[in-house]
């Protein structure tokens, strides 16, 4: 029996797991398929506290990490296939190894890339659509490609993308950015980078060919249809949180977030921490401070 596990290895879970860590609770992470998170999938943080010069995510989780283990944290490479959250003892079933019993569980299992959900979005998913423009940009040097978004995370998609491809052509389905004023402000200024507002993109070409060749393009005010060549399109619409284990024991919200009240959820030794509970900030530093939030909490519980 641990006296308490972490699921989720970004900002949130490291901050819960070192904070719990210190206080000699004994933590285990569960990293999730995806180590570090989303953060991983951003190169250049200049946002975080304590790092004068940009620094990459990987690295920065990869700190964290350290920092965790360091103090006596243990990490697990698994991810959760089926859990009872119900009762003094949370049952986590993972997919490599045993089950594990806990007295008290942080979630911090963050959220995934948004899809626009047409049919031939899927098949060429892999194949020129993708959700990761810092995993998957090398592949497109020298190439046009598209971003789909109109919010910070587009905005250095863009930015990142345009040290490598030929073209990008952000497409946005509104006349003005979502982003911050500085981030809008960065791409309008790149030499490289084309915008086209008012616009959605209405079938990703190439399906028969086996890869992206083109978008076809809609725009939203006059209905006009052209056709955008592209070998590579970046989708930077949103995020869904991963909550679907979680949705027969816990309260979410409209769009699958956890609610929570100082980081408690409505069952008792369950906390949540991070994206998979914060519809509205969704920043590293945000997360790392809920996850320092979850695991005082977490701490009082358990002394209680």
């Amino acid at each position: 029996m641990e006296n308490i596990v972490i699921l989720g290895s970004g900002p949130a879970g490291m901050t819960a797991a070192i904070y719990a860590a210190r206080a000699n609770l004994a933590p285990v992470v569960i990293t999730g398929m995806t180590p570090g998170g989303q953060l991983t999938e951003t190169t250049d943080v200049e946002n975080f506290p304590g790092f004068e010069q940009p620094v990459d995510g990987n690295t920065l989780v990869e700190t964290m990490r350290r920092q965790a283990e360091r103090l006596g944290v243990r990490v697990v490479m698994d991810e959760v296939s089926s859990c009872d959250l119900f009762g003094t003892e949370k049952k986590l079933s993972l997919m490599m190894e045993d089950e594990i019993r806990t007295r008290a569980l942080i979630i911090a299992t963050g959220a995934s890339a948004r899809y626009l959900g047409l049919e031939s979005e899927k098949a060429l998913t892999g194949r020129g659509v993708s959700g990761c423009a810092t995993c998957d940009g090398a592949f497109y040097k020298d190439q046009p490609v598209a971003v789909i978004g109109g919010g910070d995370t587009a905005m250095e998609d863009a930015l990142y993308l345009s040290r490598m491809a030929s073209r990008i052509t952000v497409i946005h389905r509104r006349d003005q950015f979502r982003a911050s004023k500085i981030m809008g402000e960065r791409v309008l200024r790149n030499d490289k980078i084309d915008v086209m507002w008012d616009s959605v993109v209405d079938e990703f070409m190439g399906v028969d060919q086996g890869a992206l060749s083109a978008l076809k393009i809609k725009n939203v005010k006059s209905g006009a249809i052209s056709e955008l060549p592209v070998n590579g399109a970046f989708l930077a619409i949103g995020h869904t949180p991963n909550t679907a284990l979680f949705a027969e024991y816990l309260d979410l919200d409209e769009d699958g977030y956890i609610t929570t009240s100082n980081t408690h959820t409505n069952l008792d030794g369950v906390f949540a921490a991070g994206d998979v509970q914060d519809r509205r900030y969704k920043q590293a530093v945000t997360a790392a401070a809920s996850g320092c939030m979850a695991a005082l909490e977490a701490e009082r519980w358990l002394a209680g």
